[in-house]
């Protein structure tokens, strides 16, 4: 049986510029770029996606394991269905790791990953997901309890340093998108099941950026020297609405960097 091709993904599109691709965590959507968005217009086309199974985007098919590489290449048919050859990438946690594989293909330009997954020591293996069960069940009362600072307090205080920086629409859609992706259970066991190898294979220059107050994964003892690590401070796993201005610096600063390396090559 030949499995069926990628589909293109849900984006929303702003800007101007050279692409560059946002991948959002597990349990997340492509609104949690939100905050970084008007801040990344001015310089790039800027495309962040629902990975498959999340936000508005189909599952992929039940053949098809949901690893990172087979979301990577969700983003390629995404970037085929617009007519675009080439895009700098950025991911949060899972949406990290699945940004280095997709660094793996010729169409990347830069990679950027905040608090990616993939790095811990062994394959972390399945567990029950007792707080997205909680979550589930609180769907019904989900609005008017994050409307509340101390809600959003209680439901966010895992994912982000400053949970009252989170408008209350906002917080709602992450904590409804966690409990009821329907990507979710498939996509989890796969990233627990291994761990990302490969930078060999990634030839354009990559930033991994790690969070002060980071609950669900922390930094790598050891990662290729020309990797460049940054330090988020006073942020969490999911640094977007902690610090916008510090997550599209380090963004930027990536993406920038690519643009230098080209001209030196162009120049040679």
């Amino acid at each position: 049986m030949t499995s069926s091709p990628p589909e293109p993904l849900a984006y929303d599109r702003s800007g101007n510029g050279e692409p560059l691709v946002l991948v959002h965590p597990l349990g997340a959507d492509r609104g949690m770029w939100d905050p970084v968005i008007g801040l990344l217009g001015g310089n790039h086309d800027t495309i962040a996606v629902d990975m498959p199974g999340f936000g508005e985007s189909p599952e992929l098919p039940e053949e098809v394991p949901a690893t990172a590489g087979a979301i990577a290449a969700s983003i390629e048919a995404t970037l085929d269905s617009l007519g675009i050859d080439r895009a700098h990438v950025v991911g949060n946690s899972l949406g990290g790791w699945v940004a280095l594989e997709f660094a793996k293909s010729d169409r990347c330009l830069s990679v950027t990953t905040l608090c990616a997954a993939g790095f811990w020591g062994r394959p972390l293996g399945p567990r029950p997901e007792i707080a997205r069960s909680t979550a589930r069940r609180l769907v019904p009362a989900l609005r008017p309890l994050l409307a509340t600072k101390r809600g959003r307090g209680l439901l966010l205080r895992g994912p982000v340093a400053h949970p009252e920086r989170v408008p209350a629409e906002a917080a709602y859609r992450l904590v409804r998108a966690y409990a009821l992706a329907p990507g979710f259970d498939r996509a989890n066991a796969e990233m627990r099941r291994t761990l990302f190898s490969g930078f060999e294979e990634i030839s354009v220059p990559i930033t991994m950026a790690w969070a002060e107050y980071d609950r669900s994964v922390s930094a790598p003892a050891q990662v290729p020297t020309r990797v460049r690590a940054e330090f988020l401070a006073d942020c969490g796993h999911i640094p977007t609405w902690d610090d916008p201005q510090r997550v599209a610096e380090v963004i930027l600063a990536t993406a920038a960097r690519a643009a230098q390396d080209a001209e030196v090559q162009r120049s040679a």
